[in-house]
């Protein structure tokens, strides 16, 4: 399924439309100089790679290593905001022309140049080829063409004005080297399993699938301390589950674990001799959504039945530990404050009312109803249970289905669910975020859901270039979505990451893939102990 995003008006542009900023540079600060520059920073995860193509869709692991040598135009600061990456500067020219400046000190790993032409190479693949699960693709709809007039100038030649392109393309895409892609037979399905480049601080050297994936340090790479990074290798080491992690840590088998901390677990390793647990800011939320394909999850008032039989906030007070807030039952996580309806209130827990709605549906007895999770997930894997036993109390009978991950994935993508749980890591633009959460074609549609007045508010919405009036555009279709229970948001969760107190120079961005195993953070962590 792929986003086709709405079109977007662009006005005002009497001038050029840009958006300016200084790249990118290592921390002046002496924390993140020194340490031992031999050290291997030894990185714990739940789950094998399944692409080291970054142009396919992927697991977290996937993501955590490529992004290591795969750049992205853009990055994300503490608070959400983007910030130039790859790329300096950016902006339109006019208003069908978007552009990147990129700095000229970046290369890849065998010494050729990152240049524009790979920039406009990755976004033309990814246009032409489709590449399977590659949520920037949607994200191109209006780009027709990209290409590269100068060495370090990418533009992007637009069908229609869209303010939204070049921010959010330059924040989701890595960009891959045009000069090894573009031997494959088909860049799109690619495997890119050998012979690997980087033009982050590492490259992927060796592969032990179901063990570890071993990467070396990469110079130069100008967001490291002196171009160098702190560290010689990094190392993630796969383990069955966060347990098995939590006691690798603890016995220095390893020095980080990459994956948030069950809740249960935060307090108990901040008092744990030789550990550190950061936090990490919250970008996106988690929610249940309801397969609208399937009956009688199509019924309205069975999706408001199944909303009316969940304790939300036994799940934040018990499964997280008090360590998330609600939303409001609204698919604007807090975090984005300008864009959340003060008065869409949290659904109430209420198994009477839960019946009372079936019996109202019409539908009769309802089936037994599937839910699909993750069981590297472990917070949703304890609040699953949590949600089967609260139905329960309202009639309703629900079958879990925790699985591994990349299976997780695939029933996702074949939408072979009654229910979907899950989390969506970074939520970091609401009229993009809803075009490719609630629109038809949208990219993470989990409910399928296709509502023509709820597009056509999220059409607008991605149009307007006024804040104030694309604000109340997302007002009202947050409210549409909240009432006609097209997505469950439960909550919003901070983040807690644990490693070993003799490392320190991480660097924290929000939400867990990004964390601090992001290329800037473990270019600048080093071994003090």
């Amino acid at each position: 399924m792929r986003l086709r995003l709405p079109l977007v008006a662009v006005t005002a542009f009497a001038a050029v439309v840009a958006t300016a900023a200084c790249s990118p540079s290592a921390p002046s600060d002496s924390a993140a100089q020194g340490g031992d520059k031999n050290a291997t920073l030894t990185i714990a995860t739940t789950t094998d790679v399944v692409n080291f193509n970054p142009l396919l869709g992927n697991s977290r692991t996937d993501g955590w290593i490529t992004n290591l040598m795969y750049p992205r135009l853009l990055t994300i600061d503490a608070n959400g905001a983007k910030q130039p990456y790859l790329a300096a500067d950016r902006g339109y020219s006019d208003p069908t022309t978007g552009f990147y400046e990129l700095r000229g000190d970046m290369k890849w790993s065998d010494g050729t140049a990152v240049s524009a032409a790979d920039v406009a190479y990755t976004i033309n693949t990814i246009m032409t080829k489709k590449p399977a699960g590659n949520v920037v693709y949607g994200q191109l709809a209006n780009v027709e063409s990209a290409s590269a007039p100068t060495a370090t100038r990418v533009e992007l030649k637009l069908k229609r004005p869209d303010a939204t392109v070049v921010d959010e393309v330059g924040f989701w895409m890595n960009v891959v080297p045009k000069h090894v892609f573009e031997k494959a037979p088909d860049a799109g399905t690619f495997a890119n399993n050998s012979d690997w480049v980087s033009a982050g601080p590492f490259k992927l050297t060796t592969v032990a699938k179901g063990q570890s994936y071993t990467l070396e340090r990469v110079t130069p790479y100008p967001m490291a301390p002196a171009g160098t990074p702190n560290v010689a290798k990094v190392v993630y080491r796969v383990y069955p589950d966060v347990n098995t992690e939590i006691l690798a840590l603890r016995n220095g088998d390893v020095d980080l674990i990459a994956n948030a901390l069950p809740p249960a677990q935060v307090k108990t390793l901040q008092s744990t001799p030789g550990v550190k647990v950061q936090e990490v800011p919250g970008l996106g939320y988690a929610h249940m959504t309801y397969n609208m394909t399937r009956k009688p999850l199509d019924n309205l008032k069975v999706r408001q039945a199944l909303a009316h039989a969940v304790d939300y906030e036994a799940i934040r007070s018990v499964v997280l530990q008090g360590q998330a807030v609600t939303t409001g039952s609204s698919p604007i996580p807090p975090v984005l404050k300008d864009f959340v309806k003060p008065d869409l209130k949290e659904y109430a827990f209420d198994p009477a009312l839960a019946r009372k709605l079936v019996t109202e549906s019409g539908v009769g007895t309802l089936r037994p109803l599937t839910m699909i999770y993750s069981l590297q997930d472990a917070v949703t894997s304890q609040w699953a249970q949590l949600v089967k036993d609260n139905a329960a109390q309202a009639g309703i009978t629900i079958e879990l289905q925790g699985m591994d991950r990349n299976t997780y994935l695939a029933k996702t993508a074949a939408g072979e669910y009654d229910i979907y749980a899950g989390n969506f890591a970074i939520m970091d633009d609401p009229a993009t975020n809803m075009a490719l959460t609630f629109l038809p074609d949208g990219a993470i549609n989990y409910t399928k859901v296709d509502d023509p007045a709820l597009s056509a508010l999220i059409t607008k919405a991605t149009a307007t270039t006024d804040k104030a009036a694309q604000k109340e555009l997302i007002w009202q279709a947050a409210t549409l979505v909240h009432d006609n229970v097209y997505d469950n948001v439960m909550y919003m969760q901070n983040l807690y990451v644990a490693h070993s107190d003799k490392w320190d120079g991480f660097v924290v961005k929000p939400s867990e893939l990004l964390s601090v195993v992001d290329p800037q953070s473990l270019a600048n962590a080093r071994k003090v102990g």
